[in-house]
């Protein structure tokens, strides 16, 4: 089992040259959900490994236009390109109501159902095989986060235990599909069953109590750093996380990795400045770069 985690657009506010805005798709097997919709987001998959028209879920955190005004476009380009399956939406509150707007402004075709709702705090959704949990953030607007959990892992397989009560690798599988096989129990080879992966978004908030509970142990945090360390005060006042707050929060809460994204276009020329600041408090940091595929299972967060 493992997760496929894809940043679209890891910039903040306006795009740039180099970057695009928020919008990070994570895929656990046949569940893909994307969280946040900046501009050009639908441009973004479309140069992907991954498609679209396979999203069973969108999540927005707030309705600041660099988190939803690729959104839209995106419903409608479904729909031409004869979308069927229905399509989750969730959002904070006012959510709906601008998503219905925003459907009454830009007419198009589309033959497949939306399921939207508003969350908050505490509000779970489930998608597929996912469990997302909401969570309350701070940024002077109504905003989310969300927590992404997949099912429970199977134990691992013991093979030196196997060979040595005479199974052979063709007698594997059986036991991964839980038979016994030449007298030898499942329970006999492999372990038992391990915890799924945690994912935890942000979006955008200063740090909050709220944020820290739902990262406690989480096998990865992805959170906004828009601003280093030398601009906290700019951080502040605009309801952002400093590069150093988001690694501390990653270190207190016992992460295992943190992705920075929503980093202001001014640190373009400085992301492995960007990145070397947070590692020196949190080193298991990456700060992807826009269209990066990263993988999470049993031997860590890396790029693929």
């Amino acid at each position: 089992m493992m997760l496929e985690v894809l940043f679209l657009g890891t910039g903040a506010s306006i795009p740039s040259r180099r970057r695009s805005p928020a919008c990070t798709v994570v895929r656990a097997g046949a569940d893909m959900v994307m969280f946040d919709c900046g501009e050009g987001s639908q441009r973004q998959m479309m140069v992907s490994p991954l498609s679209f028209m396979k999203l069973k879920g969108i999540l927005i955190t707030h309705l600041h236009g660099d988190h939803i005004f690729g959104l839209p476009g995106l419903l409608q380009t479904m729909g031409l390109s004869g979308r069927t399956e229905p399509l989750v939406l969730r959002g904070p509150p006012g959510f709906t109501h601008a998503v219905e707007t925003l459907l009454e402004l830009f007419e198009g075709v589309r033959h497949y159902t939306l399921d939207i709702e508003d969350v908050d705090d505490g509000d779970v959704i489930g998608i597929g095989g996912l469990r997302i949990d909401c969570f309350k953030t701070v940024h002077g607007v109504p905003s989310v986060g969300f927590a992404l959990e997949t099912a429970d892992r199977p134990g691992q397989f013991n093979r030196a235990k196997a060979e040595e009560l005479g199974l052979e690798i063709s007698d594997y599988k059986a036991l991964r599909d839980g038979k016994t096989v030449k007298g030898v129990s499942p329970e006999d080879v492999i372990g038992d069953a391990r915890p799924g992966f945690r994912v935890v978004y942000s979006g955008d908030t200063v740090p909050c109590d709220a944020l820290r509970a739902a990262a406690r142990d989480a096998d990865l945090l992805i959170h906004e750093a828009t601003y280093r360390d030398s601009e906290a005060e700019l951080a502040a006042r605009y309801g952002h996380t400093t590069v150093g707050q988001a690694a501390r929060i990653a270190k207190e809460t016992g992460c295992a990795h943190l992705a920075l994204v929503h980093v202001s276009n001014r640190y373009d020329d400085e992301l492995d400045e960007v990145e070397a600041e947070a590692r020196r408090i949190f080193e298991c940091t990456e700060v992807p770069e826009d269209l990066r595929m990263y993988r999470l299972d049993g031997n860590g967060f890396r790029s693929v």
